[in-house]
């Protein structure tokens, strides 16, 4: 469910994990520049926004998230972590030309960033869930606003 990730920020390189209370995502902006959001929310956390750092593909196009004013972002992200079944842990390159989809979730004057998940279509996955991977010519339904798979 990428649970680690690996980007460079200002010419610095940067690896952290979700459990880091200070783990920011880098955001691609429409002009090209990229912006550091916090990754999600934990428990010791103060916010109204969702616990966790990742939001389900089904569960945001079955509205679960259309409290929180979903916005559709690309995350600047090198390399991810997995950890399988079995808890072994696992680093994936991101291909060139494509990116991590994210969720910006806002409430009042809080706002964070989720990676966007799914299941894996292999029945024989050794991963519960995967981060949306999209690239210039994805195509995908949108179930929940014809911006969202942008």
């Amino acid at each position: 469910m990428c649970t680690a990730v690996y980007y460079t920020f200002n010419n610095q390189d940067v690896r952290t994990a979700f459990a880091d209370s200070r783990a920011c995502l880098p955001v691609r902006k429409k002009q090209g520049d990229i912006a550091l959001l916090p990754w999600g929310r934990r428990k010791q956390q103060a916010g109204k926004l969702p616990l966790g750092g990742w939001a389900r593909l089904d569960a945001i196009y079955g509205g679960h998230w259309d409290r929180w004013h979903p916005l559709p972002v690309k995350l600047d992200i090198r390399q991810f972590m997995e950890i399988d079944f079995e808890g072994a842990r696992r680093w994936f390159d991101v291909t060139s030309g494509k990116w991590i989809q994210g969720l910006i979730a806002h409430w009042q004057h809080e706002r964070r960033v989720y990676v966007v998940t799914i299941t894996p279509e292999l029945e024989d996955s050794e991963y519960e869930r995967w981060p949306r991977i999209l690239s210039a010519g994805s195509r995908s339904k949108s179930l929940i606003t014809a911006h969202f798979d942008q």
